[in-house]
């Protein structure tokens, strides 16, 4: 493994194990309108486009009005940052490959559809001592993944040419961004979505654990 690789980490789904604290916040902001939950798969192909996305998914057809959007996702954040640990975890031995990464020189950074201070709160949390290149999650001005404005944000803080950039990640919103970006793509089949989807995006590489992930990137 080369110390001059930037390796990009999608958040939810592929370093940490979100789903069960999303769930939670939505189905509290439901309830709060006497509204239907979901299960836990329906959530699972309910995220990997943003908060708002989430919450739009959510409701109900007829509620998913701009303004009525607007206050739900509101309510969901005010109730999910302050919950937003209580079942998260990092998947198994995620944390050892990332402490592989830093031990080798490589540059590490995130790139997340989930809202900044989210991102932040976690990240921090459960890689308390890793010094990524940047830590990127939804903010105002930047559009969302598959688009390429976070990427190219972290390739001109860590002044990384594009092919020493790989993405990791569990959707193909993820794998889209790389091909969008035109740098290499690593697929995760243990996150929300299946592997079928890593490959019908064209992931270049698709790991099933973590050793796999830790033996591909060190082959790049």
């Amino acid at each position: 493994m080369k110390s001059d690789l930037l390796v990009i980490f999608d958040l939810d789904g592929t370093l940490l194990n979100t789903i069960g604290d999303l769930a939670v916040g939505c189905d509290h902001m439901l309830a709060m309108r006497g509204l239907p939950t979901h299960s836990y798969d329906t959530y699972c192909s309910f995220v990997g486009n943003g908060i708002m996305r989430l919450v739009e998914r959510a409701l109900p057809e007829e509620l998913r009005t701009p303004e009525y959007v607007k206050a739900a996702r509101k309510d969901f954040v005010d109730f999910y940052i302050d919950h937003i640990d209580t079942h998260t975890v990092p998947y198994p031995g995620i944390v050892e490959v990332v402490a592989a990464l830093v031990s080798a020189g490589v540059k590490l950074a995130v790139a997340s559809n989930k809202f900044q201070a989210g991102t932040d709160k976690l990240i921090k949390k459960f890689f308390p001592e890793v010094e990524f290149v940047e830590i990127c999650g939804n903010r105002e001005g930047v559009p969302l993944k598959p688009d390429t404005a976070l990427v190219n944000l972290i390739l001109e803080k860590a002044g990384v040419e594009r092919n020493r950039c790989v993405m990791v990640g569990d959707s193909g919103v993820d794998i889209q961004t790389a091909r969008n970006a035109g740098i290499t793509s690593v697929g995760v089949s243990w996150g929300f979505r299946s592997r079928e989807e890593l490959v019908e995006n064209g992931a270049d590489y698709i790991a099933d654990n973590a050793t796999e992930l830790l033996h591909i990137l060190q082959s790049i």
